[in-house]
């Protein structure tokens, strides 16, 4: 599952990775989690408020560090 987090690298989005690393380790789902800082890139995905999260091409999370529920649900 290919899953990128969109933020120029602040604490919330490092917090993202790990929390998104951490469920799909948890539930045996196998992720590439790749970062992506490029504010031009980030604006493309119509995202204004980061950290985003795109899992599979779509938008599923902005502006807040999502709860591992949240990451379970979208693991699915």
């Amino acid at each position: 599952m290919d899953i990128k987090v969109l933020g120029p690298g602040c604490a919330k989005c490092r917090a993202t990775v790990e929390v998104i690393e951490e469920a799909a380790k948890a539930q045996g789902v196998p992720v590439t989690v790749t970062k992506v800082e490029g504010m031009r890139e980030i604006v493309g995905y119509g995202v204004m408020s980061t950290p985003g999260v795109v899992v599979e091409g779509r938008v599923v999370h902005t502006g807040s560090v999502p709860t591992r529920d949240q990451v379970k649900e979208w693991l699915k």
